[in-house]
């Protein structure tokens, strides 16, 4: 029994995923204002991943198709030493195109989200337009053309109407694939009007994660995510806001990075959780989230990992996360991208991290035996 004991213990050891405890601050670096490249203006870089095929990355712009057609940026990140202004660089400007192989007409796209996929394409999340019943959208476009390669159909409960839906500038501005490729996860930036309010001073709002399956191309669950309510501070902006801004998937178990973005009237507040949805309840059968269904939903769990304000530097905008290229001793990087708005008082800022990971089996045992375990 003995034997058997150890070969299941060092089975769970080999398949466990990791879980992430933390991450260490590598460094920053800043795109100029106004940067010009290949004939458009390099700005709203509200999301970016990684694809390790070609180790580049690709940063997508939210320009409703106003500045330049709405487009991806292809950039090369250099960790190889310490992370600074002059290691990212953009090689690429790719637009897209719609399924009649045209640009985005202005203001009918939204792009705040994308993630790479093995088959040389992009999922990209667009969050429409409310106010102008223009809907969200999950749309694939090829990495080499940006020709549009597929829609995802978006439940009707999302779609914007009378007193429901998704609020303005509020829907899908988060992204990921599994590293599986078989799910795609999006997740609305707050409520849906008929699900609660938005977020407010103090207030946090429940969110829809929302699971595709790719081999179908049909959405399968849905689960709650309910934001960190957040303080405002002297907000005399009247901008105040806070919600959910990406997701990255960890593994294929269910198990992510989240990044709530909050501005509070006195900067912005960074907080990146790990997130279970191994004990959720699947929501997609509910259409509305009452204060009494609320109470009886399992949401998803989540564990702080990282708050941007306890490092010795100022985020901004920051709306995208990725995996990025492993480090030269052998960890796994985290990169962050903020998007500046086309505003000269925001920066295009990419901040670098070095994961620190452990078994999850590891974490289990801590539970159990009171001494270290690595």
């Amino acid at each position: 029994m003995l034997v058997v004991g150890a070969i299941l213990l060092l089975f769970a050891f080999i398949t466990t995923p990791f879980t992430i405890t933390g991450a260490d601050y590598l460094g920053q670096a800043i795109l100029p204002y106004n940067l010009s490249f290949q004939n458009t203006t390099v700005g709203g870089l509200s999301g970016i991943t990684y694809d390790p095929s070609k180790k580049v990355y690709y940063a997508v712009s939210d320009d409703r198709s106003e500045k330049s057609p709405a487009r991806f940026y292809t950039l090369k990140i250099d960790l190889s030493e310490s992370f600074k202004n002059g290691d990212v660089t953009p090689i690429g400007v790719t637009s897209l195109l719609n399924e009649q192989g045209k640009p985005f007409a202005r203001g009918s796209i939204d792009a705040e989200a994308i993630a790479w996929t093995q088959r040389g394409s992009v999922f990209i999340a667009s969050e429409g337009d409310a106010s102008l019943e223009i809907p969200p959208a999950i749309q694939e476009f090829a990495v080499e053309s940006g020709q549009e390669l597929r829609i995802l159909p978006i439940p009707n409960k999302f779609l914007p109407g009378q007193n429901r839906g998704t609020r303005n500038n509020l829907a899908f501005e988060s992204m990921t694939v599994t590293p599986n490729q078989r799910y795609l996860f999006t997740a609305t930036e707050n409520a849906l009007i008929q699900d609660g309010p938005a977020a407010s001073s103090n207030i946090s709002t429940p969110c829809r994660i929302l699971q595709y399956n790719l081999l179908t191309n049909q959405p399968e669950k849905e689960f709650l995510y309910q934001t960190e309510p957040v303080k405002s501070f002297g907000d005399f902006t009247q901008r105040f806001t806070t919600g959910l801004s990406d997701l990255l998937a960890i593994d294929n178990q269910g198990h992510f990075l989240s990044l709530e973005r909050s501005f509070t009237g006195l900067g912005f507040r960074i907080a990146i959780f790990e997130v279970s949805l191994a004990d959720a309840d699947d929501i997609a059968n509910i259409d509305t989230l009452s204060l009494s269904n609320l109470s009886n939903i399992k949401a998803v769990h989540k564990k702080l990992v990282l708050e941007l304000k306890t490092l010795e530097m100022r985020p901004d905008n920051i709306e995208g996360l990725t995996f990025g290229s492993v480090l030269p001793d052998g960890q796994q990087s985290l990169i962050l991208i903020a998007d500046n708005n086309f505003l000269r008082l925001q920066r295009t800022q990419i901040l670098a991290f070095r994961l620190i990971r452990q078994r999850r089996i590891f974490s289990l045992l801590r539970q159990f035996i009171p001494f270290p375990l690595d």
